[in-house]
């Protein structure tokens, strides 16, 4: 086992600003080799900020990074890369219609007898030598867009090994990943730890971060405010350090006030669900559990009208309904904020007006001619009633922080008017502050009548927050439990057992 106590990497009194705004202010970070400090934070606490600057995407104002004792200066990623700091993004930076070692070697290809002439052989070769170290069990020659979210995380880990990484930086690792996918990266990590190979973990997986961690540092409005060994550490004070002040209740209190049916699905299937039923009624928050593949997110897909119903009913309000499509479900005022709102909910590029009102034109008689002055009214009163933090509705989306860009998508539907309202996965990827602020959204749309579906891999967050909750499992319906019913043993007890 390699030197596991020397100091590796010192990040001495960092400051950035961009114009007036301060997003670093005389921060100072210490990274040991062969440990994994976790760096904790709400969005827009300066931690991706700090990161950016160690991997020389940005310059600081003022400080020094030292490296190996010596002060160094990252002008580039490539001087950062060069000098063995890798970041590992959340969004994977992966070509998906390309092979695993094509991947691998993008950009670095190996070629035969110094001719432009690709050595496909020794690139595999050289892949299958690195995953039979690490005991990574991917093909070198499957391609990208047939692997799981967890091995392509593997893929992406492997890139940085093989440019000799000694510190990589590991920004929300498990956010897409299944439960067992997860453990299998965090038996990675204990094994880049063997090897010397220090971790920065980013995550607002708290539970995980005490898991892994062997430090804790936590930002907040750009300054570091809390730093101690993990082991001495315990959830509630990382929360109280991120948000400043004791957070006692992770979960708002809510009496709710349950009225009639509003949704009823009877036996419906599709080539990934079978027989499914149940319903939801107005001023009721319904949750749905499940393991990765149980067919959540397969349900909503259903009742949406983006995959094609095979058999079964489905009604609003007591009548059949017919929904063919995505339209006929907005039509009947059904919502669906999908479990990835930055591929499939969101045009991160488009303004935030745009994405509140562009699906909602024709409700608001614009399909042909936009009326500006209209449309920015609306969006700033849909985004006063749910409180997205914008400078202007005109601010792009993708600039907004996960919270932020979750509630432009509630501001939207309810523009919409939309009466049963899915949520999937509605808290991935938002900091401990912006999720209870969404908890409490979604009491006040119950409040309001509307009819609510959760599907969420986070048991505490269903137990915390739903009247119901329903256990899906290949594809069915395994059980139904009430709050006062619901523990985490037997929901997993269902999820986690065959039919």
């Amino acid at each position: 086992m390699k030197n596991n106590s020397s100091v590796l990497l010192r990040m001495e009194h960092i400051s950035k600003h961009f114009g007036a705004v301060k997003a670093l202010e005389n921060v100072t970070f210490n990274l040991t080799s062969g440990t994994v400090h976790a760096l904790c934070g709400e969005n827009g606490a300066g931690k991706s900020t700090l990161m950016k600057v160690l991997a020389g995407v940005y310059q600081p104002d003022g400080g020094n990074i030292i490296l190996d004792g010596e002060s160094v200066v990252f002008d580039s990623p490539k001087k950062a890369l060069e000098s063995g700091i890798s970041m590992l993004y959340q969004e994977l930076d992966l070509a998906e219609d390309l092979t695993v070692y094509e991947n691998i070697f993008l950009g670095r290809e190996l070629y035969k007898w110094g001719l432009p002439l690709l050595d496909d052989r020794k690139m595999i070769a050289e892949t299958s030598e690195l995953f039979a170290k690490w005991h990574f069990d991917i093909s070198p020659v499957a391609k990208i867009n047939t692997l799981s979210p967890g091995e392509a995380q593997i893929v992406e880990l492997a890139k940085a090994l093989l440019r000799n990484a000694r510190i990589i930086v590991m920004d929300e690792p498990t956010s897409s990943l299944s439960a067992a996918e997860a453990e299998t990266l965090f038996e990675i990590i204990r094994n880049l730890k063997s090897e010397g190979i220090a971790v920065i973990y980013i995550s607002h997986h708290l539970e995980e971060v005490i898991n892994i961690a062997d430090e804790i540092s936590v930002l907040r409005d750009g300054s570091v405010v809390f730093n101690a060994p993990a082991a001495d550490t315990g959830i509630p004070e990382i929360v109280k350090y991120m948000v400043g002040r004791e957070l006692n209740e992770f979960y708002p209190a809510r009496k709710a006030n349950i009225g009639e049916e509003l949704f009823r699905a009877e036996k419906i299937s599709t080539s990934k669900i079978i027989d499914v039923s149940f319903s939801v009624r107005r001023g009721e928050i319904v949750g749905m559990a499940g393991l990765v593949g149980a067919g959540r997110t397969e349900t909503a897909n259903a009742i949406f009208g983006i995959d094609r119903l095979l058999s079964g009913k489905m009604f609003i309000d007591g009548k059949e309904v017919n929904i063919r499509n995505p339209q006929d479900a907005v039509k009947l005022r059904i919502a669906y904020l999908t479990e990835d709102r930055k591929r499939n909910g969101l045009w991160l590029n488009l303004p935030c007006s745009w994405n509140i009102t562009m699906p909602n034109l024709g409700k608001l008689n614009m399909r042909l001619l936009i009326d500006q002055l209209r449309e920015r009214k609306l969006c700033i009163d849909s985004g006063r009633i749910v409180s997205v933090k914008w400078h202007t509705p005109d601010a792009e989306v993708g600039n907004l922080s996960g919270g932020n860009q979750q509630k432009v998508l509630i501001a939207r539907w309810l523009m919409a008017d939309s009466e049963f309202i899915i949520f999937d996965e509605p808290t991935r990827g938002i900091d401990v502050g912006a999720k209870k602020e969404v908890y409490c959204l979604l009491n006040e749309l119950a409040a309001k009548g509307k009819a609510i579906l959760v599907i969420s891999s986070e048991l505490p967050e269903l137990l915390g927050i739903c009247d119901r909750i329903l256990v899906m499992r290949s594809g069915e319906i395994g059980g139904e439990f009430t709050a006062g019913e619901a523990t985490p043993e037997n929901i997993m007890r269902i999820a986690a057992t065959s039919n």
